[in-house]
């Protein structure tokens, strides 16, 4: 059970696949109570099969619904892997080339009077782009989708689209990812969201994950912690709909979709996650269907660009690591929903972990665990 603003009580335990090692359900009591988290769902992965598949406290506190390893969550960034992998898939298949310059897939991205960056800058975060709060970029789950393009045409209008040089310091951007999408559709001949179904989603097997909740997915409700008297602010802040009934000391939030499929739109469970990287973990191919060649897999893992506060790859990214073995992660951070997926190439281990919390909370004692025992 899980108490009303304290978390002191442990939280619920649902475990679908293996067993915790010794140590790991007392670092996620701990994480969830420290970062007063209502509820999360998790993940470990190897190159081979899933080592552990386990819920905790709750996805809905007012129904009491449990947190599971099939609880879907909104992904927000960590859909940019989901992303940067199907480029990928288009330049092996030759109809994307990462060097060649945005505006020849996108005339709109076209840089006046200087260096318009290339297909690839968008995805390490060199070509350039700001990052403009995106609290508002959200529409309520019953509502039409505005479209993406509009939105990137829009912020392409601005006065400084591009407020660095293509080709310095890593920035990481959303907009630089809006932009991504469109150029895959370009590329691809087909609506964004299509094109990542055809060949990521779908030859993965994560057929509990899209731009859509699935039809009878348990939805996790995503809640912010803040004192009641911050209610009319948070209401203020984020588009009409969106704001729920208070619960206790959190805030809850009506279902909801991001307004960019590309740079945050995935909704889904760690279980498709999980699939996800184990297939970036046997470099490309998963149960005999290849989704990238090899190379491409382990070039994405590359993280050459220099940045703050994360160093950049094709998608993946890492805060410069000390003195221990290097990964590569993503986050995926929003109203509501906090989450992280992470690679240990060296070790072969992949961990998610994707919760209900809106605030960031000390996970890396549980990696650490986790990464280190030994899984029979």
């Amino acid at each position: 059970m899980v108490r009303d603003g304290t978390n002191q009580e442990p939280p619920g335990e649902s475990i679908a696949t293996g067993s915790p090692p010794c140590g790991v359900t007392e670092a996620v009591t701990t994480m969830m109570r420290r970062g007063g988290v209502p509820g999360l769902s998790m993940t470990v992965v190897n190159r081979d099969r899933v080592l552990l598949d386990a819920g905790y406290g709750l996805a809905n506190r007012s129904a009491k619904t449990p947190a599971t390893a099939s609880t879907s969550y909104l992904w927000f960034s960590m859909s940019k892997i989901v992303t940067a992998t199907a480029a990928c898939r288009l330049v092996d298949d030759g109809r994307l080339d990462l060097k060649a310059p945005v505006d020849e897939y996108v005339d709109y991205l076209r840089v006046p009077g200087t260096t318009t960056p290339n297909v690839g800058q968008l995805l390490n975060h060199t070509a350039g782009f700001g990052n403009p709060m995106p609290i508002r970029w959200v529409h309520p789950a019953g509502a039409d989708p505005p479209d993406p393009g509009v939105l990137l045409r829009r912020l392409m209008g601005r006065r400084r689209a591009y407020r660095y040089p293509a080709g310095q310091s890593a920035r990481y951007s959303n907009v630089g990812y809006l932009a991504a999408g469109q150029v895959i559709a370009a590329a691809s001949g087909m609506p964004f969201e299509a094109y990542v179904r055809r060949s990521v989603l779908g030859p993965v097997g994560m057929g509990h994950t899209g731009f859509r909740y699935q039809e009878g997915a348990v939805k996790s409700t995503g809640y912010v912690r803040a004192p009641r008297i911050a209610d009319p602010l948070l209401r203020g802040l984020l588009p009409r709909g969106i704001a729920g009934e208070r619960n206790g000391p959190y805030l809850s939030l009506n279902p909801f979709y991001v307004d960019g499929p590309a740079y945050g739109g995935l909704v889904g469970d760690v279980r498709d996650a999980g699939r996800f990287l184990r297939m970036h973990l046997r470099d490309g191919e998963i149960d005999g269907a290849r989704v990238l060649s090899p190379g491409s897999a382990r070039s994405m893992r590359t993280v050459d660009q220099a940045g703050k506060p994360f160093d950049h790859g094709t998608g993946w990214f890492r805060r410069p690591p000390k003195g221990s073995e290097p990964w590569v992660e993503h986050f995926g951070a929003g109203a509501g929903f906090w989450n992280v997926m992470r690679l240990y190439p060296g070790r072969g281990i992949g961990i998610v972990v994707m919760s209900n919390s809106t605030s960031m909370y000390d996970f890396e004692p549980l990696f650490a665990l986790l990464a280190s025992a030994s899984w029979s």
